[in-house]
């Protein structure tokens, strides 16, 4: 199987439970929800993504032809230290419309710890180490169960409610990117300081200006 990948860094992760970990990020081409051209925007499932996820163009990105060669590319840009172990995110778009058993065996034989943040739309390998599922209003849910659930809000039709009784280890809220940010940040306050099930999550990565 060839993997279609947008590109590969190092930073840190920015949101939920894993906030301010170093991580390596492979973010996949592609997304069953949106195409990811703006002319599409409207019409699409989830209208609120900010991420660029179209093509194999950014930096160490581009068509991998086996699970050993992608694992290869990500190892390298780990730093190296032997005393924690390497840790990987698999982003999109959708990651599981390609992350298979295979590429996850070939990333746990290079030592990774291995996470995946995902729409839900769509059921994993297992194996994976941690699940972070960030549903999405007018999408089926079908992974119902994982480490991390992490809601954008607000959403009208995916209000916290609806997700607060699945099987998730930890429950986070995070202000939706928009031109409400201000209001969204005020309302998720609100929103968990009353119902402290949930945590609050912030795009740390963009308040201090990384990837």
């Amino acid at each position: 199987m060839s993997y279609f990948i947008k590109e590969i860094f190092y930073s840190l992760q920015g949101e939920g439970f894993y906030a301010g970990r170093p991580a390596v990020f492979c973010r996949f081409a592609g997304c069953n929800l949106w195409s990811g051209k703006e002319v599409d925007r409207k019409s699409a499932v989830c209208k609120f993504c900010d991420t660029d996820f179209v093509g194999c163009d950014g930096p160490e990105g581009g068509q991998f032809q086996t699970a050993i060669e992608l694992a290869e590319k990500i190892k390298k840009l780990w730093p190296g230290e032997k005393s924690s172990r390497p840790f990987v995110v698999c982003t999109g778009g959708e990651p599981l419309l390609q992350l298979d058993a295979g590429l996850l065996s070939a990333l746990h034989d290079k030592g990774f710890e291995v996470a995946v943040e995902t729409n839900g739309t769509i059921l994993p390998p297992e194996g994976i180490d941690w699940v972070c599922v960030s549903p999405k209003a007018g999408a089926q849910l079908l992974l119902q169960s994982g480490q991390e659930l992490k809601l954008i809000f607000p959403q009208k039709g995916a209000e916290p409610e609806k997700y607060a009784m699945l099987n998730f280890q930890h429950f986070f809220l995070q202000p939706m990117d928009s031109p409400d940010l201000e209001m969204n940040t005020r309302r998720t306050l609100e929103y968990v300081l009353s119902h402290p099930q949930w945590r609050l999550s912030l795009q740390l990565h963009k308040i201090l200006g990384m990837k």
